[in-house]
This record gives C-alpha cells, sequence and structure tokens, in this order.
C-alpha cells in the first residue's frame, strides 16, 4: 500500500541508511591496516586481540545501549555510538605502544555497541511487519556498501598518503553520519532525560529471552567472521594479494548481490528457510576456503561467504524484531547484537590463537568456522520451527 512505502523508502529511512554507510566506512577503513600497525608497535603476537578485543566493549555494551534506546531514544544512542568513532580516529596516530593500541581498540568497540542498536531499533519503529525484511535488506545494502569503500579507501589514503591521514579520514566519515542522524526524527513518542539511574541493570535487562533463536543462530554464525577479520589480511598476503582489501572488497560486492533479495524472500517464504540455505552456503565457502591456493580461489570463497552473509544477516535481524516487544525492541536488538559480538570475540580469539602466525594453521582457522556453521544449520534443521516470520 502507499501509506507502507512512504514508511520505508521515506526521508527519514534515506537519512539513516545514508548515517549507516558513513559509520560503517569509518570503522572498516582501517582494519586491514591494523595487523601490520599493530605489528609495527612490536605486538605481532597481538593480532588475534585487534577485533576481540572491539567486540569486547562492544558486546558489554549492548544491554546499556538498548536500556537507553528504550528510554531516552534511538538517536541518542545513534550518535554516541559516531562520536566515539570520531574520537578514536585522532587517537590511532599517537599510541605508542602495545598496550596503548588495545586499550583504544576497547574504546573504539563502544562504537558498535551503540549506533547498529539505535538504528535497528529506529527500524523496527517504521517499518510494518511485512516488510521488514526487505527494508533490513536495504539498511545492510547500505552497511555492506560502507564496508566495501571503507578498505578501498583507506588503504588507498595509506598507500598515498599515510596511516594517520588514514586515521583522520576515519573520523570524518564518522562525524559525518553524526551530523546526517542529527537531522532525523526521533521515534521514542515519550523519551525520558538522561540519569544514572537508566544505567542501572537487571537481569531482565541484559537478555530478551523473546530472541533467544536467532541469537543462536547469530551467534554460531558469526564466528567464522571474527577469524576471517584477524587471519584474512596475513592468508592475502601468503597468497600473493598485495591488496588486503581485495577480499572484503570481493565478499561485499557479492554480499549486496544477494542481500536485498535475501529479506524480500524472507519476507515471503519465512527466515527460517533462508537461513537454512544460507547456512548451507557459509560451510561450503569456509571449507573452500581452508582449501585456497590461489588468490583466485579466495576471491571466489570471499564470494560465497559474502552470498552467504547476505543472506543471513538481513534475515536474522528480521526474524529478531519479528519476536520483540514492541516496547522492550531495544533490548532484543541488544541481545541479538550480544550474540554477534560474543560470536565474532571468539572467533577472533580462537582464530589468532590456532593460527600463531604459522602459514600452515589457516586451514585450521576456517574449518572451525565451517564446523560452527553446521552447528548453526543442525539447530535450525531440528530445533526450530519454520513459519512465515518465524514467530512460533
Amino acid at each position: 500500500m502507499p501509506q507502507q512505502k512512504v514508511r520505508v523508502y521515506g526521508i527519514q529511512f534515506g537519512l539513516l541508511c545514508l548515517s549507516y554507510f558513513l559509520f560503517f566506512a569509518s570503522f572498516n577503513m582501517i582494519i586491514p591496516e591494523l595487523p601490520d600497525y599493530l605489528s609495527s608497535l612490536g605486538g605481532a603476537d597481538y593480532k588475534g586481540l585487534i577485533i576481540a578485543l572491539f567486540t569486547l566493549t562492544a558486546g558489554l555494551s549492548r544491554p546499556f545501549s538498548g536500556q537507553l534506546a528504550d528510554k531516552l531514544g534511538r538517536i541518542p544512542v545513534m550518535v554516541v555510538g559516531g562520536a566515539v568513532c570520531v574520537l578514536a580516529g585522532f587517537i590511532y596516530p599517537i599510541t605508542g605502544s602495545v598496550a596503548a593500541f588495545l586499550l583504544l581498540r576497547l574504546l573504539h568497540g563502544f562504537s558498535t555497541g551503540f549506533t547498529p542498536t539505535g538504528t535497528s531499533a529506529y527500524v523496527a519503529d517504521i517499518i510494518p511487519l511485512d516488510r521488514r525484511g526487505e527494508a533490513v535488506g536495504m539498511l545492510g545494502l547500505a552497511g555492506s556498501l560502507g564496508m566495501a569503500a571503507g578498505p578501498a579507501v583507506g588503504g588507498a589514503i595509506a598507500n598515498h598518503f599515510s596511516l594517520n591521514a588514514m586515521f583522520y579520514t576515519s573520523s570524518l566519515f564518522a562525524f559525518l553520519s553524526v551530523a546526517v542522524v542529527a537531522r532525523m526524527r526521533e521515534t521514542v513518542t515519550e523519551p525520558q532525560r538522561f540519569r544514572m539511574g537508566l544505567l542501572k541493570l537487571s537481569g531482565k535487562d541484559i537478555f530478551e529471552p523473546r530472541v533467544l533463536a536467532p541469537s543462536i543462530v547469530m551467534f554460531f554464525t558469526v564466528i567464522s567472521f571474527g577469524g576471517i577479520l584477524t587471519v584474512v589480511p596475513d592468508f592475502s598476503e601468503y597468497l600473493g594479494i598485495k591488496n588486503k582489501g581485495l577480499f572484503f572488497t570481493s565478499y561485499t560486492l557479492a554480499s549486496l548481490a544477494i542481500r536485498f533479495m535475501a529479506g524480500r524472500v524472507s519476507d515471503k517464504y519465512g527466515r527460517v528457510n533462508v537461513l537454512r540455505v544460507s547456512a548451507v552456503v557459509l560451510i561450503i565457502s569456509m571449507v573452500w576456503m581452508g582449501l585456497c591456493t590461489s588468490a583466485t580461489d579466495l576471491l571466489i570463497a570471499a564470494a560465497l561467504f559474502g552470498i552467504a552473509s547476505g543472506m543471513s544477516s538481513p534475515t536474522v535481524f528480521a526474524w529478531t524484531i519479528d519476536l520483540s516487544h514492541e516496547a522492550h525492541r531495544g533490548r532484543a536488538m541488544a541481545t541479538m547484537y550480544i550474540a554477534m559480538e560474543a560470536g565474532i570475540g571468539l572467533g577472533a580469539l580462537s582464530s589468532g590463537w590456532l593460527y600463531n602466525n604459522k602459514p600452515e594453521n589457516f586451514i585450521l582457522v576456517f574449518w572451525v568456522g565451517a564446523a560452527c556453521a553446521l552447528v548453526s544449520l543442525l539447530y535450525l534443521l531440528f530445533k526450530v520451527k519454520a513459519t512465515r516470520f518465524s514467530v512460533s
């Protein structure tokens, strides 16, 4: 109906997508260069912590951001996340030690602990049930474009200018994302003023049981992503790929190609059915990655991984929104994001330990990711009932 189209593709949704693009471009543009940067500081043995520490604070902050999104409003939570990225970009150039770098990664993680939580809750407020998969796919498209553009822009700036210029550009993108959000209208009808009491959490504020199923699927699905973020820069170099961001470009383009369609298909045929297919593709991509012997092999594996991610990400997000209660959407999204950060963090830590800077161990990292994806598939096949919106 015309009214639904306005709600989905109106100015507020357009601004949200633009801000999301800028935000994801901001913190992703520095990721391919961080392993070498940490090594230059003498921290080559701590590469697994680059992603793990980032996801640790992101996960720890989710219950707070979820509660604040429900009480203060969606926009303040998005602004906080973007502001952290602005600050981090200015601090990276002055980190002169491994300890300072790792501490900054902890600080930087608060950004993704806040902005995506507020953004997802905002989408749930303005999108009708039967178009959520489609709309989440569109939002994910914006984020994926940022993930693709960020490393490409960051790598070009680092190669032609300097790492410091890349960090400052990251801050600029984050500032622009905040500026866009500031022009949006709040969707929480009666936002409260901030008070310290809002930071007090009980058990029910940390976990939303209604979204347990999508959270479990998210956890086991993204373990492979944590491993990829940790070892793919080194694996690319091992296979002779000079541009470390090329893997992420191939992955993101494939994800973009499938993401929007997957969201619409999940609206029509059900979230669980789409997630079962995506789990199978993810298993194939990780096994293939473990068998790679050339740059071409790796880029094909990256494309398969992008297809799996493009199918699963918007579908899990839409499924979580389906199951959440209107008054607690921030908490529901925070619960799902905690599972995501825990999975990525575990994947990063385990991959850093398995890899241990030994090329012969790359295969272990990828096949562990395949095994975790298999667990997700088995759960979807035998523990979750498939309905149109997977509400029961």
